[in-house]
C-alpha cells in the first residue's frame, strides 16, 4: 500500500495491533477516548478489535505505555497568537524547527528515520521504541516549544483516524527506531526524593472479618507498592478486585473508594483521575460479584 493511502479504520486498527501496539476506540471524528479505563482496555486481540470497530467508525487510540512506545509530537502553532515564548531560538516557528535546533545543540542527527505520521493539524508524530530500563512518562514542552511526548500513561491518535476532512497519514512506514540515547537522557525524570511509606488508614467503623480486612490490605499494598508507570494500572486492578466484593455485598463502595483514593494520592496520583479509575474498576468488578464464607470478625 503506498505511503499515505487510506485504509478502513477496522483494518488500520488491526494493522497497528499486528505491530504490537495496544489500541482502543476514540470518539468518531475526535481525539477523545470512547471508553473508560482506556489504558487497561487497550488490546492487541484481533477478535476484540473486530467486534469493536464493527460497531462504529471509531478513531484509533494507541496506548503508548503498554505498546512500549515513546512518541514525539512535533506540533504547529494553532493561530497567529500562538507564538514562541521568550528565549526560543530565532527562526523556530514550530516543533519540527525546535527539535532540529535541539539536535544541533547536542551534536546529533535529526531523529526522523523512524515510523512517522503526519497529523491533521500539519504536525508530526515520530514513533520510537521505549528504553527498557527508563520509565518514561508524558511530557509537555520539556524538550522545547511545540514538542510534547507520549509514553507511560499516554496515548496518541493512530494513522487513518480522521478529524473533520483531514486524516492522520503515514509518511514514513518503517519499524519504530529505538529512542535515541540523547533524547532518553533529556526525557528521564529527575529522581524522586525518598518516599515515606504510605500508612494504611483505618478501615472504617464497622468490624471486618479477617478475610475482608486482608483483602483490603492486600489491594492497598498492590497500589502503594506499584512501580512508577504502573500505578494507575495497579489502582484499576485493585478496584476491580474489591469491586467484586462490593457487588457481593461484602464491602461498601464508599469505604473501598476512600481506601484506594488514599493509596493513590499517597503514591502521587492525581485525586480526580484516581477517583475516575476507581469508579471504572468498581463498575467492572460489579459484573462478577463475589461473596465469602462468614467468619468471626477480627
Amino acid at each position: 500500500m503506498p505511503y499515505g493511502s487510506a485504509r478502513p479504520l477496522h483494518h488500520a486498527a488491526i494493522s497497528a495491533a499486528e505491530r504490537g501496539w495496544h489500541v482502543f476506540p476514540l470518539v468518531p471524528g475526535a481525539k477523545r477516548p470512547a471508553v473508560a479505563a482506556w489504558e487497561q482496555r487497550a488490546t492487541v486481540d484481533r477478535t476484540r478489535i473486530t467486534r469493536c470497530w464493527s460497531s462504529g467508525a471509531y478513531n484509533i487510540g494507541i496506548a503508548t505505555g503498554p505498546s512500549r512506545l515513546v512518541v514525539i509530537d512535533l506540533d504547529v502553532p494553532k493561530d497567529d497568537d500562538d507564538t514562541p515564548p521568550p528565549g526560543t531560538p530565532p527562526g523556530v516557528v514550530d516543533g519540527a524547527d525546535m527539535i532540529a535546533v535541539l539536535a544541533d545543540e547536542h551534536g546529533q542527527q535529526l531523529p526522523t528515520q523512524t515510523y512517522t505520521v503526519r497529523t491533521t493539524s500539519g504536525g508530526t508524530h515520530l514513533y520510537f521504541t521505549a528504553p527498557a530500563d527508563i520509565p518514561l512518562r508524558n511530557t509537555a514542552a520539556k524538550l522545547g516549544w511545540k514538542i510534547d511526548t507520549r509514553a507511560g500513561g499516554g496515548y496518541i491518535v493512530g494513522a487513518d483516524s480522521t478529524i473533520g476532512r483531514e486524516r492522520y497519514a503515514v509518511v514514513h512506514d518503517a519499524p519504530p527506531a529505538p529512542l535515541p540515547d540523547w533524547l532518553a537522557q533529556l526525557l528521564t525524570p529527575a529522581p524522586l526524593p525518598p518516599q515515606r511509606p504510605v500508612p494504611l488508614p483505618a478501615l472504617g467503623p464497622r468490624r471486618l472479618s479477617a478475610y475482608l480486612r486482608g483483602a483490603m490490605e492486600g489491594e492497598w499494598q498492590r497500589v502503594t507498592g506499584a512501580a512508577v508507570g504502573t500505578r494507575n494500572t495497579a489502582l484499576y486492578r485493585a478496584s476491580v478486585a474489591l469491586g467484586q466484593l462490593v457487588a457481593g455485598g461484602e464491602l461498601a463502595a464508599a469505604e473501598v473508594t476512600a481506601l484506594l483514593t488514599s493509596a493513590a494520592v499517597g503514591v502521587g496520583l492525581e485525586e480526580r483521575a484516581a477517583r475516575r479509575t476507581i469508579a471504572s474498576g468498581l463498575r467492572a468488578g460489579a459484573h462478577r460479584p463475589r461473596t465469602v464464607a462468614r467468619r468471626a470478625a477480627a
